[in-house]
């Protein structure tokens, strides 16, 4: 597929605002959108996005990013009708943040290997005249969980925080995971149980991040691959006229290792 020149991208993006700016005139529920009134549909647009990322679903990966799109602008234009911004300031203050965080490419700062440029990102981005104060300020409440964690250790590392050797890691697994049977055998503190469950998973999700391993996205294929296996039980199950509550789990196991033999022949 051949791809659009310089010219035709900006008369593309231009377009998009053109369109948006009638839309927000004429049509009565674009007109009546707030920032917070879109909040919502910009959650479920991203994860749409990220799920036709994780499928590699080139076709959705396309129309996904439109839609985000649509929404960074949307947003934009509100922040211009208020008198607040407009889609120029966000492009240009992106440009001026990229330009600052990229002294290698924009300075006198050398960087031969991307481990150089990520060890310096973080003092980069608290040198910034808005930036963050402090070096986990930078992550959203908000984030799930995992990804939070995954983006505190990541973070800490950045200054240093870290493992001077990555299998020193597995010790701590091991260690969080004594904890957490101790605590699991006592069964009188639920509270103290989450926490040590949790202490447990912060380590694993340490190691992921130490060995390059992305916690989110191991465990996004993880489940895709049982969707699809246990979608594979289900439907011979049904093709020998049984449901599978009324399966013994031995029955269940047997059709369960037939979906991995499929699934390698596939491969």
């Amino acid at each position: 597929m051949e791809m659009h020149t310089r010219e035709e991208k900006l008369a593309a993006f231009g377009r998009l605002l053109d369109v948006l700016d009638n839309l927000r005139e004429k049509c009565p529920w674009d007109r009546k959108q707030t920032n917070e009134s879109l909040r919502p549909n910009t959650i479920e647009e991203t994860f749409e996005l990220c799920d036709a990322l994780m499928k590699d679903d080139t076709l959705n990966i396309e129309k996904e990013l439109g839609d985000v799109l649509l929404h960074i602008c949307f947003y934009a234009k509100i922040g211009s009708e208020k008198g607040q911004f407009d889609i120029a300031d966000v492009c240009n203050k992106l440009c001026d943040k990229l330009i600052f965080r990229h002294p290698h490419v924009y300075g006198d700062t050398v960087a031969q290997t991307a481990g150089e440029v990520v060890k310096t990102w973080e003092q980069m981005k608290q040198r910034e005249k808005d930036g963050n104060r402090t070096v986990l300020a930078g992550v959203p409440d908000a984030l799930p969980s995992l990804i939070k964690a995954y983006r505190i250790q990541d973070k800490a590392r950045g200054v240093g925080f870290d493992w001077d050797k990555r299998e020193d890691v597995w010790q701590k697994v091991r260690e969080e995971m004594g904890e957490l049977e101790q605590e699991l055998k006592r069964e009188d503190n639920r509270e103290r149980q989450t926490e040590e469950y949790g202490d447990f998973l912060f380590s694993l999700i340490n190691a992921g991040r130490l060995y390059h391993l992305n916690p989110d996205n191991a465990l996004e294929h993880t489940n895709q691959k049982f969707i699809r296996r246990f979608g594979y039980v289900e439907q011979q199950a049904k093709a020998m006229g049984k449901e599978l509550r009324d399966m013994t789990l031995a029955e269940m196991d047997e059709l369960w290792n037939q979906a991995k033999q499929e699934e390698r022949k596939g491969q």
